[in-house]
């Protein structure tokens, strides 16, 4: 194996400079500066600042509204990632298949995880709207009384629904290549054992696709919680009457809406520690039913 030298010993150091230079601008310092703006109580015009300690916290966890955000957003995570990984690798299954044209099939998609998340909401909006929408229209006239913007429960469903979509794709393309990369000899053995479709999906595909699912859980859950601002923006802006409000929306209703800056930075730091304890239970405790082959 050949190695690279580098004649002058500062060179490395000046090639990654501008990576750094812009992790350091817009990762770290926005996450010190949130860490400390937490610790601070500051009028909206920013012209008075004080210490307040952990008041913001206390204020922020003794909040009914900030229990609320959290219930939302346990059970909207839970849906967008469920539904995004059962999809996608519904779909994956049925791409990988010895098809006519699967080709085109996979191709098209894709194409869904081109689309930004706002563009993805504007479209369900123009579909879902119970006066302007294709699909909300078709519901109200079947009598079904469908209106996303004064039923909480029906936003949620909307925002759930947008937020599946817009990632589906992300899922198929990992799955695909999970499934892929299965040995069809595995599967041929399986069948000479008699085992049928299912049995040889539950007992070979999926254990062997077990690296892939645990990677897509981990992503899917900080996509649920971070990523999907814009589609719930573009859809209910958190409500009706806060039942789209996630953690996430919260934090920029209290910050840019009502300029509570010490309280959204509280809330950061809050998110930001139940993301970092999200993330360690799972390589803590799902990561020991993973095989790696």
């Amino acid at each position: 194996m050949r190695r690279s030298l580098f004649r002058a010993p500062f060179l490395p150091y000046l090639l990654v400079a501008p990576q750094l230079l812009l992790t350091l601008v817009f990762f770290y310092w926005p996450a010190l500066q949130g860490i400390y703006q937490s610790f601070l109580i500051q009028d909206p015009f920013g012209l008075r600042t004080s210490f307040a300690g952990l008041a913001n916290f206390a204020s922020v966890l003794g909040d009914p509204l900030y229990g609320n955000a959290l219930r939302v957003t346990v059970l909207f995570s839970g849906a967008v990632v469920a539904g995004a990984m059962l999809l996608g690798l519904v779909l994956a299954a049925a791409a990988a298949q010895p098809l006519r044209g699967v080709q085109v099939y996979r191709t098209l998609l894709v194409w869904p995880y081109a689309v930004a998340p706002a563009v993805a909401a504007a479209l369900w909006l123009f579909l879902a709207h119970p006066s302007v929408g294709i699909v909300g229209r078709a519901l109200v006239r079947s009598g079904v009384g469908w209106d996303y913007t004064l039923n909480g429960s029906h936003a949620l469903l909307l925002v759930v629904v947008a937020s599946v979509w817009s990632r589906v794709a992300y899922n198929f393309v990992f799955f695909l290549a999970g499934l892929q990369s299965i040995p069809s000899s595995l599967h041929e053995a399986a069948q000479v054992d008699g085992a049928t479709w299912f049995q040889s999906f539950r007992q070979v595909t999926l254990p062997l696709l077990a690296p892939t699912t645990f990677f897509l859980l981990v992503v899917n859950a900080l996509y649920a919680l971070f990523d999907t601002f814009a589609v719930i923006h573009a859809l209910t802006k958190g409500g009706p009457g806060k039942a789209t409000e996630t953690l996430i929306y919260k934090v920029y209703v209290d910050g840019v809406v009502n300029l509570n800056l010490g309280s959204s930075s509280a809330q950061s730091v809050i998110l930001l520690v139940l993301a970092v304890v999200l993330t360690s239970f799972q390589f803590r405790f799902l990561e020991r039913r993973v095989h790696y082959a």
